[in-house]
């Protein structure tokens, strides 16, 4: 049956927006740059975070930003083109990831970054040895969990595509009407060239959308050019350039947040493959994009990045655009790489607004939410789902908006339940699934 299903997809992918399209580089390079710039400040801003907290300033900040940008792009073409069974061979894109951030957070404030890049490169090893067992846990998996999973990753980002059109986190003129004018007329272009245009304007709307808010920005002021006068031209990253050291203390945090992000990722490829695809991810696209998830950020840790995990926003993307060429992705990926090496260039992609990001993105976002929704009601919801289906959302989401219910708990419960949502949905999902009985078809009826 499995083979079967493979020759089909095979034989289905004959367009070139297909996994194993190759379209000319003309049509590439800005479908491409689609998913670079969705995901771009969201990969430098959790370093920049982190160094914030623990004081790393000048130099030191900009090894931190130029390897969270070559790390993420050579952890995406892995996936895309995979290193014996490292890689989904699906147009994941690769980055530092926000869910890893509490937890980044604590291990940084008690052990420097010397101690969080430690606990990354042996959490990673522990990550990456997860995906050859995925075949084992499938049955984990069915469509309740991965639905109710793909559903709250969406849910959980409306919010961040709010934050951004609104100006970003911290932004002095937040909320502000210019701020809502120039994300709005971003979503517009957007809706207006993926719905009537064709060809190039329709597959590139979102990148043609970035760029004209971009460019009504520019006059209104909301561009600031500081970073890119101060970036250098060229830098290579520096394996070690922050020496590593090992705590149990945060190896174990880590290790437990690899297992989280190995869920997510499962989703993340399963709302891929179903909404750019019509289909359910195979075992070895599953088992290579975890293996890649945990090895990547492993060597990632090397060469100064902090852990990777796929982005979520390029799922929607690729269910939005319904381009699922990995050859695009790899290309993307091939700039994200330059824009480390070159500072210059990493500097002009981040003098982006928010605003612009956030009126491109929040479209992405939905279409994450929707193909939840697409998963769960693919087979008709009977009363036992609903149950998994609600109790999940309740305490993923919800506990995720009050953190504060948790202050009762320890640490290390607090760090993973109280601020990733995804992760409790997840493991009510799963528990729920296990502990309530399958109904019987005179229930059903």
């Amino acid at each position: 049956m499995k083979e079967t299903v493979e020759a089909d997809t095979k034989v289905k992918n004959t367009s070139k927006y297909d996994v194993d399209g190759v379209p000319p580089l003309k049509e590439a390079i800005p479908l491409g740059l689609q998913h670079i710039f969705a995901m771009f400040l969201g990969n430098v801003a959790v370093p920049i975070i982190i160094a914030g907290a623990v004081g790393i300033t000048g130099a030191d900040l900009t090894i931190l930003i130029q390897s969270a940008m070559v790390m993420a792009g050579i952890a995406t073409i892995i996936q895309c083109y995979p290193i014996w069974m490292v890689g989904a061979r699906l147009p994941v894109v690769m980055g530092t990831s926000f869910g890893f951030l509490p937890t980044n957070l604590v291990i940084a404030g008690s052990y420097g970054i010397g101690g969080l890049l430690g606990a990354s490169l042996i959490g990673g090893l522990f990550g990456g040895a997860l995906g050859f067992f995925i075949k084992k846990v499938r049955r984990f998996f069915p469509k309740i969990v991965t639905g109710t999973v793909v559903l709250t990753i969406g849910l959980s980002l409306l919010p961040t595509g709010i934050v951004s059109m609104a100006g970003g986190s911290g932004s002095e003129n937040f909320g502000s009407a210019k701020n809502w004018l120039v994300a709005l007329l971003v979503l517009a272009i957007v809706l207006f060239l993926n719905r009537y245009a064709t060809g190039m304007a329709k597959t590139s709307s979102i990148l043609i959308g970035i760029i004209i808010g971009y460019l009504v920005a520019l006059p209104l002021g909301m561009v600031e050019f500081t970073a890119m006068r101060e970036a250098s031209w060229f830098s290579v990253p520096q394996p070690f350039y922050f020496p590593m050291e090992f705590y149990w203390g945060a190896i174990l945090p880590m290790m437990i947040m690899f297992i989280v992000t190995s869920v997510e990722t499962v989703g993340d490829v399963t709302a891929m493959t179903t909404g750019g695809a019509d289909r359910e991810p195979t075992e070895k696209e599953l088992s290579g994009s975890v293996i890649a998830n945990g090895f990547t950020s492993s060597l990632g840790a090397v060469f100064n990045s902090l852990p990777n995990t796929s982005f979520s926003q390029n799922v929607g993307m690729i269910a939005f655009t319904k381009v699922m060429s990995r050859y695009v992705v790899a290309v993307g990926a091939g700039f994200l790489i330059l824009a480390g090496l070159i500072p210059k260039m990493g500097a002009l992609i981040s003098t982006m607004p928010p605003a612009v990001i956030g009126g491109a993105t929040v479209i992405i976002f939905s279409q994450i939410t929707l193909t939840g929704i697409s998963i769960l009601t693919s087979e008709p919801l009977n009363e036992r789902a609903k149950i998994i289906i609600g109790l999940s959302l309740v305490f993923g989401i919800g506990l995720s908006q009050v953190p504060d219910a948790m202050n009762g708990f320890p640490e290390v419960i607090k760090l993973l339940f109280g601020g990733s949502g995804i992760t409790i949905a997840c493991f009510m999902a799963i528990a729920l699934n296990l502990i309530i009985p399958e109904e019987s078809a005179k229930e059903n009826a």
